[in-house]
């Protein structure tokens, strides 16, 4: 992979498109503070970043299995960078409105969806079965990378700039994207993609495929146990720290720093572990020592231990977030990864509210935060300990190996065709 310039083209737009985008939801969320100074108003915010999601996640994604992905990404960047435009441009001359912010959120989610779907799609292209865990790292330690080094920016920028100026950051950085995918030689398209039949006959095709492969159902199924039961652990961190640990609003911050510092360097270590010990192993084992250090962590009252921990478990989620996400891609046909991935998303943001909801109501009758959360902890060893004895626990006898070779052979060629020119 590393002669592979195409990936590094990619990896490197990405990157600084993830950057762009995360001075975003830091400059968006306060500009909608400095505009209505309303809690309720930030709380929508989210929510229409999450609309897209569940009303059109399955539609983008048999979409996407339908189209050029490649063609696809580098329009949805030129579209991303006019609708983030908007805000600036309105706000210089006096005319942002508040629906106008929640419209780009809402605009911007849903292109964000089409962009992950084709990106998910287009990664198996750019790399041999082999690399998928260790490119799919280095993309998401990237990914995790900007979350901490752009809110940090945009904080030191907005002391001296308004808040709407910082968008511009994201601006560019969609172009950059849009630039060196339009650099890229190979196809993000596997064979078999184009498509005869309707988008809900797509739709139904994608949720067959996953409900009747062994391994796709029953991750799926895993996958929202997990999301339902673990949901407290993320939504209720800040009540968490604060009582069990009487921290200040600092100490909270840099528990959450710690997080994003496990997921980097977790992520960079993935592709090391997983051809040591492969998929199944490292996938189920993360989640079950993540569900133990989540129950040491809710016992413990030292904070600094509280941390390490914490950085740790954030880590192994990423790590078997890489693991199944690259396991999709070994295994599934191209023509179909769009839909595959955008299952895996929706059924992911439908647990993960009622897990939130229903912790949020367990901790108000409870009074004990940290009762509760040694009881995912442990839900969450147990969770991912029975599924070892269902075929998630055997994944890499479900890798096609015709896909693999087929992509080797591709891989090399792509090489040597790099290190000619």
């Amino acid at each position: 992979m590393r002669r592979n310039a195409d990936f590094w083209r990619f990896w490197f737009g990405q990157t600084a498109s993830n950057l762009g985008t995360s001075v975003t939801q830091f400059a968006l969320p306060l500009l909608v503070y400095q505009l209505t100074g309303s809690a309720l108003n930030l709380g929508l915010t989210l929510v229409f970043g999450m609309l897209p999601n569940l009303l059109f996640g399955l539609f983008i994604g048999a979409w996407v299995d339908r189209v050029d992905r490649k063609r696809l990404m580098l329009r949805v960047d030129v579209l991303q960078a006019l609708c983030v435009t908007s805000v600036p441009l309105l706000a210089a001359i006096g005319a942002l409105q508040l629906w106008w912010i929640y419209l780009v959120v809402f605009c911007t989610g849903l292109l964000t969806i089409l962009f992950q779907a084709a990106e998910f799609a287009a990664i198996p292209s750019l790399v041999s079965n082999d690399d998928l865990v260790t490119a799919n790292g280095r993309i998401q330690a990237s990914y995790s990378a900007a979350t901490i080094a752009g809110p940090l920016l945009a904080g030191m920028l907005a002391a001296f700039i308004p808040a709407y100026h910082l968008l511009w950051i994201d601006v560019v950085s969609f172009l950059i994207s849009a630039t060196l995918l339009g650099q890229i030689r190979r196809s993000f398209n596997g064979e078999g993609q184009l498509r005869s039949t309707s988008i809900l006959a797509d739709v139904r095709e994608g949720l067959h495929y996953v409900w009747a492969h062994p391994v796709l159902r029953n991750i799926s199924i895993m996958m929202c146990l997990v999301n339902f039961v673990g949901a407290t652990i993320y939504a209720q961190l800040v009540l968490f720290v604060t009582e069990r640990y009487n921290a200040s609003e600092a100490q909270v911050g840099l528990f959450f720093s710690a997080g994003s510092v496990g997921v980097v360097l977790t992520s960079l270590a993935a592709g090391r572990l997983h051809r040591r010990f492969g998929f199944s192993k490292v996938a189920l084992g993360a989640l079950m020592l993540s569900g133990l250090l989540i129950t040491i962590m809710a016992l413990t009252p030292i904070y600094w231990l509280g941390l390490l921990l914490w950085a740790f478990n954030m880590g192994l989620g990423i790590l078997f977030n890489i693991n199944t996400g690259s396991l999709r891609q070994a295994i599934v046909p191209s023509h179909l990864l769009g839909r595959i991935i955008s299952v895996a998303m929706v059924l992911a943001f439908s647990a993960t509210p009622l897990g939130a909801l229903a912790g949020g109501w367990l901790i108000e009758r409870t009074g004990d935060v940290a009762l509760v959360y040694a009881a995912i902890g442990v839900l969450s060893l147990l969770i991912p300990l029975v599924f070892v004895f269902t075929p998630l626990g055997r994944a890499e006898q479900y890798i096609r190996p015709e896909t693999n070779n087929q992509l080797s052979v591709n891989q090399s060629s792509e090489d040597h065709a790099v290190l000619r020119t």
